[in-house]
């Protein structure tokens, strides 16, 4: 019986991880809408993320909406039941807060720092993640690694000056490292997109 709850267990958060960073990945769109229309791009985030700030609200008050209810409950951390979930919140205002603070390049590497980066780093640290040292706080070696690449490949593929990619995936790797719950969707783009402006300006 503890096996078969154990298992219903794994397999309820591995679903719910592939469904959270399936939407996480999504915000790599936004430095393609951006570079088409800038103004739509913004409103597109403040709207989504006010929306979606509604509608939790309404979830947890008993009012279910259709299909993002659903989709927040299956997507939604153990941590997370009969609690307000912050990640797509952050996830928005962290995509927004790179648009509005650094120019077109900087946006886009520390945008796709927080979809690529932190997203496959937290899958990669879910599925395969065996080496947990302590100065890693919980997070797996392998789940970083994954993070410094991803991040490298796409401030790579951006800038395509490899010592702006290092600085980039190294600053995310830190940043993703850190015991910061939801909030590193906040800090990922807001520390990289300054790593990547420093090391432009050197």
């Amino acid at each position: 019986m503890i096996y078969n709850s154990t298992r219903v267990t794994g397999h309820y958060e591995l679903k719910s991880e592939v469904i959270r960073k399936a939407l996480h990945l999504l915000i790599a769109l936004t430095p393609s809408m951006a570079a088409v229309n800038m103004t739509f791009t913004i409103a597109v985030l403040l709207t989504g993320t006010l929306g979606y700030t509604l509608m939790e609200c309404l979830r947890l008050c008993g009012i279910k909406v259709p299909v993002i209810s659903s989709i927040t409950s299956m997507a939604s951390r153990q941590r997370d039941i009969g609690r307000f979930v912050m990640g797509p919140v952050t996830l928005g205002l962290g995509a927004l807060l790179a648009l509005l603070l650094y120019p077109s390049a900087a946006a886009a590497i520390a945008i796709y720092a927080l979809a690529f980066g932190d997203g496959i780093a937290s899958l990669v640290g879910k599925f395969f993640g065996k080496t947990r040292p302590s100065f890693l706080l919980g997070k797996s070696v392998e789940g970083s690694l994954a993070c410094f690449t991803a991040v490298l490949l796409s401030a790579y593929a951006v800038s395509r000056n490899i010592h702006i990619a290092l600085i980039a995936a190294f600053t995310a790797a830190v940043v993703e490292a850190l015991p910061l719950e939801d909030y590193d969707n906040l800090l990922i783009p807001v520390t990289v997109g300054l790593a990547v402006q420093f090391a432009s300006a050197l």
